[in-house]
């Protein structure tokens, strides 16, 4: 039996330059890096350079990017380190319907303490409207955090474009990038964003690491207290075996931004679908503006789950990775307002740097067979 990965969106490999960058970390530079003697420098220099390659990646400043253990401690620290900071109860915060849990939970905690949070809604592309944004702003508006790329259907927002309404209102713009870093530019002057998520097992980096872009002149609470590691801003002593991964995963994804082969690779994936299946097969997700390695795709009155289980040998995905395991239809789905028989029936395919023509000719193969056996029963 084959064995064909297709569920990069939840998590990826390590590339060789990674794995190469951390082995060091794992024998020679075992000090501290707030150390001030032969043991700490040594593991300070490779932080620091690590920083640098993260920043080179965001195109921002070495002292912009703090270390975190991931996507949604980034997130968790933006939301809540805006609260503490700028609102406390009465403070209002604007996101989307169909953001991550990483940002919608800790939304939803904040309400509980007296925070207003509007949630946008996205028309049937999963795009939001940038003028719903403009509305939805009053007075007590502290914070706007809209995604970079959904991580189900792979939409990308016009960040861009809100950032020009939040500037000229004087509020912060936060994105969770989680899923576009690494697979298309993201340098934060041309996104206009204050603050920005990353994370590390997302672009070939190593679980357990992310980082937080935060604009220089922006200030937040941390969201951890105790010493004053990453400048005061996220006290623990720093996991430099795990930061030299993730800046190692940034160098590594500079040459593949906008992954052009991988996009050529995916179209062929939807036009071999449409030829094969036609009306019966559908796409969710923006046709054009979205993740260029990102397929969603529905057999309306089928099962995703059941379709999936039956391909053999073929990882993929039936909604987020991160919280799977119900035949429930997909929250951003149903934001998109899809139709429940079709959206029962959705899979994800995201495809990565490795993924080849024949993966995709045998998963369309087995796609058949699959429903042509459901057929019959």
């Amino acid at each position: 039996m084959k064995r064909i990965y297709l569920d990069f969106n939840a998590s990826t490999p390590l590339v060789p330059q990674v794995v190469e960058a951390m082995r060091p970390l794992l024998v020679d530079f075992y000090g501290n890096p707030s150390s001030h003697h032969w043991a700490g420098i040594p593991a300070k220099e490779a932080l620091e350079h690590a920083r640098g390659q993260v920043a080179a990646l965001l195109a921002c400043r070495s002292d912009e990017i703090v270390f975190t253990s991931g996507g949604t401690e980034a997130n968790n620290h933006t939301i809540k380190g805006v609260f503490q900071t700028r609102g406390k109860p009465g403070g209002h915060i604007i996101t989307t319907q169909i953001e991550h849990p990483a940002v919608l939970q800790p939304c939803r905690f904040l309400e509980r303490l007296g925070t207003k949070v509007t949630y946008l809604p996205v028309d049937s592309h999963g795009l939001v409207d940038p003028d719903d944004v403009r509305k939805a702003i009053t007075a007590q508006t502290i914070l706007v955090t809209v995604m970079h790329a959904n991580n189900e259907v792979g939409t990308i927002q016009p960040i861009a474009e809100i950032s020009r309404i939040t500037r000229h209102r004087g509020i912060l713009l936060h994105t969770d990038a989680a899923q576009s870093v690494g697979k298309l530019p993201t340098r934060v002057a041309e996104l206009g964003v204050d603050l920005l998520s990353v994370a590390g097992h997302k672009l070939y980096g190593p679980k357990g690491v992310g980082s937080l872009y935060i604009r220089h002149g922006v200030q937040l609470e941390p969201l951890l207290h105790g010493a004053g590691h990453e400048s005061g801003r996220r006290p623990g002593t720093e996991n430099v075996l795990l930061a030299v991964g993730l800046g190692a995963a940034c160098e590594a994804a500079q040459p593949w931004l906008g992954m052009a082969a991988v996009q050529r690779l995916r179209d062929y994936f939807w036009q071999r679908l449409s030829t094969e299946f036609g009306a019966a097969v559908v796409l969710n997700g923006h046709p054009t503006e979205r993740l260029p390695n990102t397929l969603n795709i529905s057999f309306p009155g089928r099962i995703g789950p059941d379709v999936l289980e039956s391909l053999e040998g073929v990882a993929a995905s039936t909604g987020s990775a991160c919280h799977t395991g119900s035949t429930e239809n997909s929250p951003v789905l149903k934001a998109m307002q899809i139709r429940p028989e079709v959206a029962i029936g959705a899979i994800r395919f995201s495809l990565g740097r490795s993924t080849t023509q024949d993966e995709i000719d045998y998963v369309v193969e087995q796609l058949h067979r699959v429903l042509q056996e459901n057929g019959r029963r």
